[in-house]
């Protein structure tokens, strides 16, 4: 059943319910934040528990979590493929950062590689249509 104020905002926002990243499905996963701070702050946060613990490990924890919140919702979201390329990309900037940081700095290359992950997270997961279908949509 519906929440009588919730019908009534629907009625007069109808486009809320089409908003990008936010399915209108049932389920644990119904509501579907956008994930691009997540992506992308988790790889800064990731290296900033590694750098002031000094206990990478701990750091590496950090970004597992990250990319596995993220991917869940990617998942429900945008489907396997495009999942699998952002869960990639994740990894691939962590490695680039490694890469790059001898050029650049430490910390300029993990906020340049964690600016990409953001914004390709964003262009592919985030403002993307939801994969929910209209059947199962809830009214």
């Amino acid at each position: 059943m519906i929440h009588p104020l919730r019908s009534r905002v629907a009625a007069r926002h109808p486009s809320s319910s089409t908003r990008p990243g936010v399915a209108r499905a049932s389920g644990p996963l119904a509501f579907s934040p956008v994930t691009w701070p997540v992506a992308s702050g988790s790889l800064l946060l990731g290296f900033a528990v590694a750098q002031l613990t000094g206990i990478r490990p701990l750091g590496g924890i950090v970004l597992v979590a990250g990319c596995a919140w993220c991917a869940l919702r990617w998942l429900h979201a945008v489907g396997a493929a495009r999942t699998a390329a952002l869960v990639i990309l994740y990894a691939g900037g962590f490695v680039v950062s490694h890469l790059i940081a001898d050029t650049l700095g430490a910390w300029p290359s993990v906020l340049l590689v964690a600016a990409v992950v953001g914004a390709a997270t964003y262009a592919l997961a985030d403002s993307a249509p939801s994969r929910v279908s209209p059947a199962r949509a809830r009214p």
